[in-house]
């Protein structure tokens, strides 16, 4: 925006409300709704009849390039032919409560202090108003629909529901204080114009009724030039008070101006696409993370018309799907692309069940979703052949044991996306995050919880390995889609291990824990391996033989656990899982940073049940 996008003055109060009535001014669709309490209605009025600021009002200059759906501020009713000049981005809670009071001619749809919904009508006291003494709030009352305040038992105790009984209590309908005539004859005529009464009215009209007239409002207005982006930055800048309008809300309000309703496009033709049970897996994806996938793809398609056209790189637009990437989303490139990231979506939901990803709750990284989706997009048929599916397994698992995708991560994204397209369609370059990613072997003693995505990848190894239930012998991802109970437990139980004088921050860690059954879990409890491995047995109804293979496919070795070797079982186990992480990432590990008596960990504490 530059200087000229925008200019400040001041407008009468009246004429703003006048321009809310006829439809002049409007509110974009994206403003939430009027939501203020009568008592903050009533402080905003007393302000305005001493003449003290109230703020600033921001609109927007309706008829530029960017158009936004808009909707009368509630409580107007202009002509359905009404377009507006202007579009209210700041002030509208204020606007709203004035034109109720003021201009609406009917009772205000409000709150209580307790938000329970309460209509009535805004007046004022006038001896209360010109007593000095008095504090202008408390002369401003608001009444019932009906104009009859009752007690707690429902009876009558005032009675304004008629012109003459206001003009006799001396309470002025503050509808009435932008065109006071008609009351004023007959408030006069009801006291037989009385002298005293009539020297009453002028001084109320000067010291409160004059004010409204009077009162201007600083405008900023911003020109019809001004970016989509800088509206909503300036939207979200000046209401810092209420929830965060997000990329999507501001998008739907955008399309709507070409009558497209993106909210009904995601429920029922993207969201809707994955409801089946082997999709559960993007069951936590958002709209925001879809408008991402669909932003990295349309920037994707300006950058490559630009490279066909000859453009230099450095010139060239870029790839992203940080927000202003997001914000400046066509509805014809969201028409475009949209069907082809549902279908990427799905394409990533059945790639991570081939890496033994099933659920949301062992999901590494959610945000890895939308490079993965992109990628499967825009590749196609290319990335289905076995050597594009181990070379994108590889891209994933560097970013899951790299920690890549916590934080910040759209550079990220923006890179991953023609990187890893390019590398499963042949080119020799390896993605910047399979060349980024570092796995040390001392960070296995510090994975503790699943709050980490290091934890959660090695749990999916250990079903890719092939893990079993060490008492029934049935797969563990069968298990778990059945039986939700499955989790990750100690193998050495954390009872015994605190016995033995091991050190929590080994026992503790992935090393020593493995998805187990909650009910094999319990017949395990906190005894030596030597002793829960007979009981196993017997549970199973099988031999010892066959229980040392399930525990096999777990990377650990039945023989250190039968003779409670700790030392051995951990050495051999933590070479095991570094072992399957290099595999993954097809990088060797580097040297050894930390010991177990050194590590520091990076997560919460040991977050198991079990004994």
């Amino acid at each position: 925006m530059t200087e000229e996008a925008f200019s400040i003055d001041k407008r009468p109060l009246r004429d703003l409300l006048r321009q809310v009535e006829d439809g002049r001014a409007q509110l974009p669709e994206f403003q939430r709704g009027w939501v203020w309490p009568h008592p903050n209605i009533a402080s905003l009025l007393a302000s305005i009849s001493l003449s003290y600021p109230v703020g600033t009002v921001m609109l927007l200059q309706a008829g530029g390039d960017v158009r936004f759906k808009y909707r009368p501020i509630e409580g107007a009713t202009p002509p359905a032919t009404a377009t507006p000049d202007t579009l209210v981005l700041d002030g509208q809670q204020r606007l709203t409560s004035l034109f109720q009071s003021l201009k609406q001619g009917s009772p205000v749809v409000t709150q209580d202090l307790r938000k329970q919904r309460v209509s009535g009508w805004f007046y004022v006291d006038m001896r209360a108003a010109v007593d000095g003494n008095t504090d202008r709030e408390d002369a401003i009352r608001f009444l019932p629909a009906d104009r009859v305040v009752r007690n707690f038992r429902g009876e009558p105790v005032e009675d304004y529901s008629t012109s003459e009984r206001e003009y006799e209590a001396h309470l002025f309908p503050l509808s009435s204080v932008f065109d006071p005539d008609d009351w004023e004859s007959g408030f006069e005529d009801h006291w037989e114009y009385d002298k005293e009464k009539r020297k009453f009215w002028k001084t109320f009209y000067n010291e409160f009724i004059k004010p409204f007239d009077r009162y201007q409002i600083p405008v900023i207005s911003l020109g019809r030039a001004t970016p989509r982006q800088a509206v909503c930055q300036v939207f979200e800048k000046v209401n810092t008070g209420g929830v965060t309008l997000t990329v999507f809300e501001l998008l739907t309000a955008t399309f709507a101006a070409d009558e497209f309703d993106l909210r009904q496009h995601w429920e029922k033709h993207c969201k809707a696409a994955w409801r089946a049970p082997e999709y559960r897996i993007l069951r936590d994806v958002s709209n925001t993370d879809f408008l991402q996938a669909v932003t990295l793809l349309a920037t994707a398609d300006r950058h490559a018309a630009a490279a066909r056209a000859g453009i230099p790189e450095e010139r060239r637009p870029r790839i992203g799907c940080k927000r202003k990437d997001m914000l400046a989303l066509a509805l014809d490139e969201y028409e475009r692309f949209a069907p082809v990231v549902v279908q990427g979506f799905k394409a990533a939901a059945k790639f991570l069940r081939q890496q033994y990803i099933f659920d949301t709750k062992f999901l590494p990284y959610g945000t890895q979703l939308i490079p993965l989706a992109a990628i499967l997009a825009l590749a196609g048929e290319s990335a289905q052949s076995a050597g594009a599916q181990q070379k994108l397994a590889r891209w994933y698992w560097c970013g899951v044991f790299g920690e890549l995708y916590g934080g910040s991560t759209e550079t990220r994204f923006s890179q991953d996306l023609p990187d890893v397209v390019d590398w499963i369609g042949g080119s020799a370059t390896e993605p910047r995050t399979v060349e980024a990613a570092e796995f040390a072997p001392g960070r296995l003693l510090t994975l503790r919880t699943r709050n980490s995505a290091a934890y959660k990848g090695i749990y999916a190894l250990l079903l890719k390995a092939g893990a079993v239930d060490w008492r029934t012998g049935e797969k563990a991802e069968v298990t778990g889609y059945f039986d939700e109970s499955i989790d990750i437990h100690h193998v050495f139980p954390k009872t015994w291990c605190e016995k033995a004088g091991h050190p929590s921050e080994v026992y503790n860690s992935i090393v020593n824990k493995t998805p187990l059954t909650a009910r094999t879990n319990r017949i395990i409890g906190g005894a030596a391996p030597s002793e829960y491995l007979v009981r196993l047995a017997k549970s199973a109804e099988s031999t010892p033989d066959v229980v040392a293979e399930h525990i096999r496919s777990h990377l650990i070795s039945p023989d250190r656990m039968s003779g409670d070797d700790f030392t051995g079982f951990f050495e051999d186990r933590k070479a095991a899982l570094l072992g399957r992480i290099s595999a993954e990432m097809g990088k060797a590990m580097g040297e050894e940073p930390a010991t177990a008596e050194t590590a520091v960990s990076l997560d919460d504490p040991d977050d198991t049940d079990d004994l």
